[in-house]
């Protein structure tokens, strides 16, 4: 019986050992790698709340990673970029739109160029609590930001950042001072990168919301306020659905937010240059 038995582990062997392979594989993105120069590196920091951060449900599509595309890991290293990009918050990550915005960006941009994206979106965050560099969820949120603003000026250059939020301002105390507040911290991102012309993209809120009338107001100041800044752009959000919450985009509408992002950057920053 015992003769048995280990010839019959001898001969599952080198399955047991392929399958183990295949699981390092899996996670081998990981590990810190090695990005090409600067000058062929373009960085862009995603910022907000949790519709930044990433509510939606990973998938097999959104951990393929992509030689050209990398992020970092919770101890600031570089790595392969696959989905969930964000670490902040452990029990709520989920899919974001970052890897979506930089597989499309890919189709416009020089071959020998690739793209560093930073996460420093904190779901829940309030725009006051940006500018005022407060720590939620154990995260000093403007602290953060430069931090990962240090980060990709060591590794690249630094094209622009991907902002969505607002709907912890959706209400009738913190709408009236979201217009100063968002030039403010646009003037923040702005100077912190040492670029006043750097773009910055914003996503309008959704349409799901139980509190419509609130979100439609903080999408008309989004837009009011590109109407002014040359070097912004907005996307919109109206046609996508929530992950059954009425708060957060499902996984469709993540991957569909981020090809808008990057096809929103090459058609107004890539395309006149």
């Amino acid at each position: 019986m015992k003769n048995l038995l280990a010839s019959f582990v001898f001969l599952l062997l080198p399955f047991l050992m392929g399958a183990q392979a295949g699981n390092q594989s899996s996670i081998g993105n990981s590990k810190s790698v090695k990005l090409p120069k600067p000058n062929k590196v373009w960085v862009f920091l995603l910022a907000g709340q949790s519709n930044m951060a990433g509510r939606g449900v990973v998938e097999a599509q959104d951990t393929l990673t992509d030689p050209r595309i990398f992020s970092i890991n919770s101890k600031g290293e570089v790595i392969l970029a696959k989905e969930p990009l964000h670490f902040y918050e452990p029990s709520r990550v989920g899919l974001d739109c970052g890897l979506s915005f930089g597989k499309t960006l890919l189709k416009g941009i020089p071959k020998k160029v690739s793209i560093l994206l930073l996460p420093t979106a904190v779901g829940g965050s309030a725009m006051r609590q940006w500018l005022g560099d407060s720590t939620y969820r154990e995260v000093k949120l403007w602290s953060n930001f430069l931090e990962k603003v240090a980060i990709g000026k060591k590794y690249g250059q630094i094209k622009g950042i991907l902002w969505h939020q607002g709907e912890s301002d959706a209400n009738d105390k913190n709408i009236p001072l979201y217009p100063e507040n968002l030039v403010r911290l646009l003037q923040n991102f702005r100077t912190a990168v040492g670029n006043p012309q750097l773009p910055v993209l914003m996503g309008e809120l959704g349409a799901y919301s139980q509190n419509p009338e609130q979100w439609k107001k903080i999408n008309q100041l989004i837009w009011a306020h590109a109407a002014k800044d040359l070097f912004t752009a907005v996307v919109s959000t109206q046609d996508l659905q929530h992950k059954g919450d009425k708060v957060h985009f499902d996984s469709a509408g993540q991957r569909a937010m981020g090809q808008r992002f990057a096809e929103a950057y090459l058609g107004k920053f890539v395309a006149r240059k």
